[in-house]
């Protein structure tokens, strides 16, 4: 459910709905829709009921008709999930040019980078024509193409799916590599460097 100056969206998006439906001699055929300017919006998945999505968007567009939102000049975008306290704890960031919002909360794009914070996981999603980026609200989201950077695993993966446990939930042939041994660890949603055990030699026994 989206609110944004939702209310106001909403109010707009029935207007245009009504006075679409009105006679007109206008043989182009009816326009729907309303758009707003400089929104911040927030999404509450009816299928991800933990989940909490924010935006700012430059435009907001709504067709009631096809049941979707459409977002451009996106910022801010993230998922928020509650802790073991109850508090609202920020567990993904999203950047896209643009969204569309369908009638069950999910989200396309033609590319993405989503960061999975506490998995410091960096993740760069590609669509196509007949295959966009998707975000499906309960899942996770997928991509015909992704370049993923972490720590424990870099690599390039084409359609993938992942959820947002940093679970991979299925992929093509793909060319990864995992260092579980690393120098480089996630701690409190930031990359750290670790300096390599030095060894010492053995310099035999001083008699």
């Amino acid at each position: 459910m989206l609110k944004a100056g939702v209310y106001a969206l909403l109010a707009l998006g029935i207007f245009a709905l009504v006075f679409a439906l009105l006679p007109s001699r206008d043989l182009g055929g009816p326009q729907t829709g309303a758009t707003l300017r400089g929104v911040s919006l927030t999404l509450y998945p009816s299928r991800d009921p933990s989940a909490v999505w924010r935006f700012r968007a430059a435009d907001v567009t709504s067709d009631p008709l096809k049941g979707e939102t459409h977002l451009a000049g996106l910022s801010n975008g993230g998922r928020w999930v509650r802790d073991r306290q109850g508090r609202p704890v920020l567990d993904a960031t999203l950047a896209a040019p643009d969204l569309t919002i369908d009638a069950q909360d999910n989200m396309m794009t033609s590319q993405a980078k989503i960061t999975l914070v506490q998995q410091c996981a960096d993740i760069e999603l590609r669509g196509n024509d007949e295959q966009p980026v998707r975000v499906e609200q309960g899942t996770g989201f997928s991509a015909p193409l992704t370049d993923i950077d972490a720590p424990s695993l870099k690599g390039r993966i084409p359609n993938l799916q992942m959820s947002f446990d940093f679970v991979i939930l299925d992929a093509g042939p793909s060319d990864i590599s995992s260092d579980l041994d690393g120098t480089e660890t996630c701690e409190n949603g930031k990359r750290v460097l670790h300096k390599p055990v030095a060894t010492s030699k053995n310099q035999g026994d001083r008699t």
